[in-house]
């Protein structure tokens, strides 16, 4: 177990990000830099896993001269000034601007193209009224003139039937006049 321990130990030094981010930082060799970093970590084996081995990985506090390690891989602190903060705040209040001044130029053109689908809509509408008004019209126009045009074929066969009944009499005339 003792062996599976330290191979675990070795696995971890070969794939430690930190050892890779500092072999790439620095020009020492990657064993002097681990060096530092594992008198801050412990591996212990627990035998209570029966399915297999299990390790216990204890970080400790780093000690004052790996102190120096971790504060060279660290991003140097900054002194912030009131006058950046302003700055940034200035920054981030024309950012939260132009993005309201953005989603209202959106919003206006939506309700421009809304506007223009309204009108479209009811230029349609007054078209499709219009339309069927001339199209009622214009069966009104017809009914009329098939009315008309019934009426004097009407008055005609009336006329006809005039002319006929004053035939009929006129001959009835005649024979009462011929056969007394």
């Amino acid at each position: 177990m003792a062996k599976t321990a330290i191979a675990y130990k070795e696995k971890m030094k070969e794939i430690s990000v930190l050892s890779l981010i500092c072999s790439c930082l620095y020009p020492e060799t990657r064993k002097n830099v681990m060096g530092d970093f594992e008198a801050d970590m412990d591996i212990k084996p627990i035998n209570k896993r029966a399915s297999g081995q299990a390790f216990e990985v204890i970080l400790k506090s780093p000690s004052p001269t790996s102190e120096a390690a971790h504060c060279i891989t660290s991003p140097p602190k900054r002194d912030i000034s009131l006058e950046d903060i302003q700055k940034k705040l200035e920054a981030a209040e024309d950012r939260r601007r132009s993005q309201e001044e953005q989603i209202l130029r959106i919003l206006a053109e939506k309700r421009e193209h809304e506007r223009e689908v309204l009108l479209k809509a009811m230029e349609e509408n007054s078209n499709f009224s219009r339309m069927a008004e001339e199209k009622l019209q214009l069966k009104m126009e017809q009914i009329e003139e098939n009315r008309q045009a019934y009426i004097a074929a009407m008055m005609e066969r009336l006329q006809e039937k005039e002319k006929h009944a004053q035939e009929v009499r006129r001959n009835k005339e005649l024979r009462e006049e011929l056969l007394p």
